[in-house]
């Protein structure tokens, strides 16, 4: 979507950096340049040829549910508009990247992690809230005269029986024939990075790939779609001043901080971070190999 993709792709650029800490931090302590980096090569290349193309495929089979059913047909798209939404495809991804490697760079890691975090929380906060509390109304809408039926407050039984009746729309069957390609590939790099960065370091034992692929996933659709649900609940209950200000103290006592659930599956990638003597939080994604 339009309005998702800016957060999307900027996580998807910090995690791809984040997957690559160990290679990044042993680069930044010799002499290679940043400019031949194969990691931002890879990042750009998928942002470049699976990530924006898919965008643009959404963006013109479906104007009005990529728009999140702000326009109508293509007409009322203007030109730079289309332009700028392809571009930040890439550029928010490098972004994403650039900001997560200056921060591996310092020794920072776990704050590189919570770049692709904000990337995703941001993502969902607005396919679950949007900017007037029905972001998930729209999402689960393959076209504006959908969005027009939904009632003024659905029921919850209502809701899940709009988003069973979606999942076999033209719109979810073309984002299931994308997911195949690229979450696959997306998830591969990431563990093919974290693993090869072990044995490169020497650490003696190597995550196993369902561990990293747990962690990875745990991170996006527990801890980050958590977030969002949770923040969409307090603006819904306490309206936007009061529900942002407790949304994010909420975030930082649960999710952010040491020890919070970010750290704990961050600390399952075993990436070099953590305080000496931390010990790693035992989770049963932990005992995947």
């Amino acid at each position: 979507m339009v309005q998702v993709d800016v957060f999307w792709s900027y996580g998807i650029g910090a995690g791809f950096a984040t997957a690559a800490a160990r290679q990044l931090g042993a680069a930044a302590r010799g002499d290679r340049s940043r400019w031949s980096d194969p990691y931002l090569m890879a990042t750009v290349l998928y942002c470049a040829v699976l990530f924006a193309p898919s965008g643009a495929w959404l963006l013109w089979g479906f104007p009005d549910w990529e728009t999140m059913q702000a326009a109508r047909e293509h007409d009322s798209l203007p030109a730079w508009l289309v332009a700028l939404f392809a571009a930040t495809n890439v550029s928010q991804g490098v972004l994403g990247y650039w900001v997560a490697s200056r921060l591996i760079a310092g020794g920072r890691v776990y704050a590189a992690f919570l770049q692709a975090g904000i990337g995703y929380a941001g993502m969902f906060f607005i396919l679950v809230h949007g900017w007037d509390g029905r972001g998930y109304q729209r999402f689960f809408s393959a076209d504006r005269e959908t969005f027009a039926t939904w009632p003024e407050r659905p029921g919850l039984g209502d809701a899940f029986s709009r988003a069973g009746e979606w999942l076999g729309s033209p719109v979810a069957l073309t984002l299931y024939g994308m997911g195949v390609v690229l979450v696959p590939v997306m998830l591969a790099l990431m563990a093919h990075w974290i693993r090869s960065g072990e044995r490169e370091a020497g650490s003696g034992t190597v995550t196993g790939t369902l561990r990293v692929l747990g962690a990875v996933l745990g991170s996006v659709f527990v801890v980050a779609l958590g977030t969002a649900v949770v923040s969409s609940v307090l603006v819904h209950l306490l309206g936007w001043w009061l529900g942002v200000t407790a949304a994010a103290l909420a975030t930082w006592l649960l999710v952010v901080r040491r020890g919070g659930a970010a750290d704990r599956f961050f600390a399952l990638l075993a990436l070099p971070d953590r305080p000496a003597g931390t010990p790693v939080p035992r989770m049963g994604v932990e005992r995947m190999r």
